[in-house]
């Protein structure tokens, strides 16, 4: 393969190697071979020669930023929300926005679900992002029954996520019951709900499956999730947790949502005389393929059971900020030996510089101590921590033999102009937003150039699939 054409790409300057060991080569020349880094070479002797026949990225190449958690359709919300509190004036909390979310929940079909996640997906491939964790809990017909094809909701979402050119894990979710203690007899689930519920682990294991023998590995995968402790009753979560192991293959995924309110962990508490991280640990759910959503009300067992079970936890922190939630400690989870990944859950911005920034600057806050996560942990939070959470081992590094997903940070911006060298690592994640991504390559492909995507425009697909405020 000669250094020319599409196939190859000149770095100014590349995170190589694990991003967490933060080494920022110059002059890298990479080629790319089915998908995958063929040739990776710092200080390279073809860098002019590639730079003038392939692909010439200024800035600084990361490896394509993984985004753990999303709601697709939570970006209906943004500019909706934020500002409001309780129906009467009074302050609000995660409870009243839920409120306002099942109302974006109760309106959508697979064909305006698929448009307005499209418009999501590219927001993120503009972002720097080359493989999302979709949390997919919006299941069956507006009024509950399944859709003609059961999976007619999650289809929406991978051919949105092709559409746009990331992969996507779609981490298809149980969700059976509104409240800790309530019981399949008895799920108390309102109207809305409905639509989320399988009825049963089997039924959910069922559709699961079909989901599963849908997908090719290669763009899309198929993992699972448990709503939450309040939405799948510890009397099955067990039984949930060893259907997945048998449904899915064994390099699938587990994710949950943990311990994100303090009301959350009191009644489970009161219910089970436990926190909701032992109750997951005894379904079996906790080990190297689990990720713990959020993580905020840990007390110091949770936290040494989600490291030495060597569990993901993913930190949400524009979400975690605006619904009111609390701080991450993500420090303890690290030194206790918990993986870290980043999400934008909610979508209040859709940028994972933000949230990288916003796990160190919140623990800032908490602790009144700085640089207590490096810039190059942060970064890597953003990709292999990502990566590794959603199953792509092979994804997240910029090394020989790895898949070509990478994004391009520009140095030109008011933000990072004049940001040294030797510290810019430390410019991107503290000063760096989404705005400074020019290029996202998914698989070797150009997504984003220059800022654009290269499939369509993404702000008007976006105007045209929300609706009028």
């Amino acid at each position: 393969m000669s250094p020319a054409g599409p196939g190859w790409f000149a770095c100014d300057h590349a995170l190589v190697g694990a991003p967490a060991d933060g080494v920022v080569a110059d002059r890298v020349v990479l080629s790319v071979e089915d998908g995958r880094l063929a040739v990776v070479e710092a200080d390279s002797e073809r860098f002019d020669e590639v730079a003038a026949t392939g692909t010439h990225l200024r800035g600084v190449t990361l490896p394509g930023l993984v985004n753990a958690h999303s709601h697709a359709f939570h970006r209906a919300l943004r500019g909706r929300t934020h500002g409001t509190g309780g129906a009467r004036g009074e302050p609000g909390s995660f409870w009243t926005w839920r409120e306002v979310m099942y109302g974006v929940a109760g309106r959508l079909e697979p064909d305006s679900y698929h448009a307005l996640a499209r418009g999501v997906f590219g927001e993120m491939a503009l972002a720097g992002i080359t493989a999302v964790g979709e949390f997919h809990y919006l299941h069956h017909d507006v009024d509950g029954r399944p859709h003609a094809d059961a999976n007619a909701m999650g289809e929406a979402l991978l051919a949105a996520a092709a559409d746009a050119g990331i992969r996507i894990t779609l981490l298809d979710t149980l969700y059976l019951t509104a409240g800790v203690g309530d019981t399949l007899e008895r799920p108390g689930l309102a109207p809305v709900q409905q639509r989320f519920s399988d009825g049963s682990v089997p039924s959910w294991l069922s559709r699961l499956a079909d989901l599963s023998s849908r997908v090719d590995g290669v763009g899309a995968r198929v993992g699972a999730a448990l709503h939450s402790v309040r939405a799948v009753p510890a009397a099955v979560a067990g039984e949930a947790v060893a259907g997945v192991a048998e449904v899915l293959d064994d390099g699938s995924v587990l994710h949950a949502h943990v311990s994100e309110q303090p009301a959350e962990v009191a009644a489970c508490v009161e219910a089970h005389g436990v926190s909701p991280v032992v109750l997951l640990d005894r379904a079996g759910a906790l080990a190297q393929r689990f990720t713990a959503v959020h993580g905020v009300w840990l007390d110091e067992g949770d936290i040494g059971l989600l490291g030495s079970t060597g569990s993901t936890v993913c930190a949400c922190p524009t979400t975690e900020r605006d619904l009111a939630d609390g701080v991450v400690p993500a420090m303890a989870l690290r030194d206790a030996g918990a993986d870290l990944a980043l999400g934008s859950d909610q979508h209040v911005v859709i940028d994972l510089l933000e949230e990288a920034r916003a796990v160190e600057a919140d623990l800032r806050l908490v602790t009144q101590q700085r640089g207590l996560l490096s810039p190059a942990s942060l970064i890597a939070a953003a990709t292999t921590g990502g990566a590794r959470s959603l199953g792509w081992a092979d994804a997240g590094r910029i090394e020989a033999g790895a898949l070509a997903d990478l994004c391009v940070v520009g140095l030109d911006s008011v933000r990072l102009a004049g940001v040294p060298r030797r510290d810019v690592l430390a410019g991107i994640v503290h000063a760096g937003t989404a705005a400074d991504i020019t290029h996202t390559i998914v698989g070797g492909r150009v997504v984003v150039a220059d800022g654009q995507h290269t499939g369509f425009d993404v702000a008007e697909a976006l105007r045209t699939s929300l609706s009028p405020s």
